[in-house]
């Protein structure tokens, strides 16, 4: 057993003793360690507002705010000592800043509770990693996307459905898709930013609090858009944090699907593509072996990133309003996810940045039978209907198939015992550049669709904008 003496809440218990499992299993200071920038931010912040309301003069508000820098250098100088009495990075940075100035760092937490200290804390640590790093490396892959898009416009390779070759399409039209869907992730993550910009500080434990802060002053100290609306829902609500999770969810089953593309792809089977020897590993039996390990755990990461979502979406399921102490697990979530999609991101950029394709073997990967369709479609064109035509083109494909030959094969003489409207012109079906010149739709693989994609994303990332909060006031 410890003494609980030196505890934020220590003076409520007669029988000060703590059980040390019970020390260990309510303590998060191993790990919420990481907001102690964030939480000095917060708490500068509060000292500002604290004199503004006339709770400090301005001899403690500087005082404070000193002190406080002083300690965001010892945790910069990694020469902060945590206590076993530091329950967590609140207490923690409180406790040290009543050793360093003494009673008027016990003024700081007039009317703040580390329920709406916490969810500030966090909301601010959050909305600094999509500011700085998640945006940044999301467009990176993007821009590394639509490069390649330009540079290897000329390759062809076969289109997939249920993984069975389908039709030809661009190389660039493959590579674009996934820049639209990232390029979907960063809408999201902007509208996501939004959502979490809201500032809690001010709920106190839940309802409110009884002195003159202005919150709206705290609110533009820190950079928040708004506040929160109501004081029940400032402490309790973590909706910003499964909303996070789920999208970096869905941004890392993206990262998946083009991982298992890619895996496919470089096998000797298919030979599309090689991975560059540093995202690649060997065996340690057999000697040939070239294991794309670098895309293998990105896809194992999108499990475990949907693992955290769902986990701590139970969570929230039961909770009655308000905190509870079960929202203490939205931190090592939140924080994993961000580390592992830091991770799968920068993989990911160099894994993409460094591919080759091998051009001969992936157009040598085209058959005449993936221009069925396009022979369908040069009955259409000719006026035969659709249907009859599709009726019609699947009798050729199995003519083929009995003489063991390519379509483009097959005589003018024997085509024409299928269909009479089948005449010399059909020879020009088989060129599998005009194939995907014929869909100059929008979206489309032709050449000058694929191009206005490029164009339309490059013009995307100009103009995209996820502000910076800025503290300056600070």
């Amino acid at each position: 057993m410890e003494e609980s003496g030196g505890k934020l809440w220590g003076g409520r218990f007669s029988d000060r003793r703590v059980d040390q499992v019970m020390e260990r299993f309510n303590s998060s200071i191993s790990y919420d360690k990481r907001l102690c920038y964030v939480d000095i931010l917060g708490s500068k912040a509060y000292a500002a507002g604290l004199f503004k309301a006339g709770l400090v003069d301005q001899l403690e508000c500087a005082d404070i705010c000193n002190a406080l820098s002083a300690i965001e250098d010892e945790w910069r100088n990694e020469t902060f000592e945590i206590l076993p009495s530091d329950e967590d990075i609140h207490s923690a940075n409180e406790r040290r800043l009543k050793e360093m100035i003494g009673m008027a760092g016990g003024k700081l937490h007039t009317g703040r509770s580390r329920n709406d200290q916490v969810a500030t804390d966090l909301r601010l640590w959050l909305r600094q990693e999509i500011d700085q790093s998640l945006d940044k490396f999301l467009v990176q892959i993007i821009q590394i996307l639509i490069e390649r898009a330009q540079d290897e416009m000329d390759i062809l390779l076969p289109g997939y459905t249920h993984l069975q070759r389908a039709q030809p399409i661009r190389w660039s039209h493959y590579l674009c898709s996934y820049a639209w869907s990232l390029w979907s992730d960063v809408q999201r993550l902007i509208q996501l930013r939004d959502r979490v910009n809201v500032m809690p500080l001010g709920s106190g434990a839940l309802a409110g609090s009884p002195f003159p802060i202005d919150r709206l002053y705290l609110s533009d100290l820190l950079g928040f858009d708004n506040i929160t609306p109501n004081s029940l829902l400032g402490v309790g609500d973590r909706d910003f944090v499964v909303e996070f999770l789920s999208w970096a969810s869905i941004l890392s089953s993206h990262l998946s699907r083009l991982a298992e593309d890619l895996i496919i792809y470089s096998t000797k089977e298919f030979n599309f593509v090689t991975i560059a020897d540093a995202y690649s590993t060997g065996s340690s039996l057999m000697p040939q072996k070239r294991n794309p390990d670098g895309l293998e755990l990105i896809r194992a990461k999108a499990g475990r990133i949907f693992g955290h979502m769902a986990g701590f979406s139970m969570v929230l399921k039961g909770l009655p309003s308000t905190y509870n102490k079960d929202l203490q697990e939205d931190k090592e979530a939140l924080f994993d996810v961000v580390d592992n999609l830091y991770v799968s991101l920068q993989v990911a950029a160099g894994i993409l940045s460094t591919l080759k394709i091998t051009a001969e073997r992936a157009m040598g990967a085209l058959s005449s039978d993936m221009l069925a369709t396009d022979l369908a479609y040069h009955l259409v064109r000719r006026g035969v209907a659709f249907r009859e035509a599709h009726a019609i083109v699947g009798k050729v494909v199995s003519m083929a198939e009995d003489q063991q030959k390519e379509m483009s094969d097959l005589t003018l003489e024997e085509l024409q015992t299928v269909s009479s409207a089948f005449d010399s012109s059909v020879a020009s079906i088989w060129n599998y550049e005009h194939s995907v010149e014929q869909y100059q739709v929008a979206g489309g693989t032709s050449r000058r669709a694929v191009q206005k994609q490029i164009d339309d994303l490059k013009a995307l990332l100009e103009l995209r904008n996820i502000p910076t909060a800025s503290s300056t006031a600070l």
